[in-house]
């Protein structure tokens, strides 16, 4: 069990650090204590649920997302990147879409450029 739970520890550090944050900035985000996230991380005790949705929250992540990279020991920033989307105002949406669409046209350009030289 102790295994599974440092397991689990690093995985959520690998992800809070992915997104650039601190373990304090985490624990604001998900309404949690810095001394709870600094437990978690090195496997102090095994979450609750409560205590699982407020980290999701606060990785912007859903909870069957937490689990799933969990389980394969993986990322999918795809994924991730859904549920990120999935939060936001359908106001958001349509700005961030068109900055995506943007940047992928950018990105496609210079790909064209690159196989051209």
């Amino acid at each position: 069990m102790k295994l599974l739970r440092t397991r689990f520890g690093r995985h959520v550090r690998s992800l809070r650090k992915a997104r650039g944050m601190t373990q304090e900035e985490l624990a604001e985000r998900s309404g949690l204590s810095a001394d709870t996230i600094r437990r978690l991380e090195h496997a102090g005790f095994s979450p609750s649920l409560d205590t699982v949705i407020k980290l999701c929250t606060g990785l912007d992540l859903m909870v069957s997302t937490l689990f799933m990279s969990f389980e394969t020991g993986a990322r999918d920033e795809a994924r991730e990147l859904i549920d990120l989307a999935l939060a936001r105002r359908p106001r958001d949406l349509e700005l961030v879409t068109g900055i995506l669409r943007l940047l992928f046209d950018e990105l496609s350009r210079r790909t064209n450029d690159e196989n051209q030289d």
